[in-house]
């Protein structure tokens, strides 16, 4: 098993979020999985039924199938490319890296041993909150 990092750091780092909010931003980052997977089924040409996944999204029960559809592609790529967004805000550089952290859970252990991240652990970690800071900020 990978390092956790703490949900809690100091009042005085400037990355600090409320140990509660940070688990509920991290718990929302490792749906972008589940939000990709979403998107791409509802083509239309799927096999399975994409309407069992638009009916996730609130669209005030609309009645129009195809208004349902795009309804819930808007809504699941407004929340992948915000993710995607603030990580490339985070850092440009290590954005791949920090999106694989967040969204699938992968520790700087593994980053450094299955794609040689090109950092040390103190900055990894230090972007990681930055990440999570500026999430918070976006989704406010």
């Amino acid at each position: 098993m990978g390092t956790t990092i703490r949900p809690e750091l100091s009042e005085k780092n400037p990355y600090w979020l409320e140990k509660h909010r940070y688990y509920e931003l991290k718990h929302f980052c490792l749906q972008y999985p589940i939000w990709r997977k979403a998107y791409s089924s509802l083509d239309g040409l799927s096999t399975t039924r994409p309407m069992d996944l638009a009916m996730f999204v609130a669209t005030n029960t609309l009645s129009d199938p195809t208004a349902r559809c795009a309804i819930a592609k808007a809504f699941y790529s407004e929340r992948t490319d915000m993710v995607q967004r603030v990580a490339k805000e985070t850092d440009s550089v290590l954005a791949s890296y920090i999106l694989k952290a967040v969204t699938e859970g992968w520790s700087y252990d593994i980053l450094k041993a299955r794609l040689e991240i090109p950092c040390c652990k103190d900055t990894y970690y230090e972007l990681y909150r930055r990440f999570f800071w500026l999430l918070n900020k976006e989704r406010k």
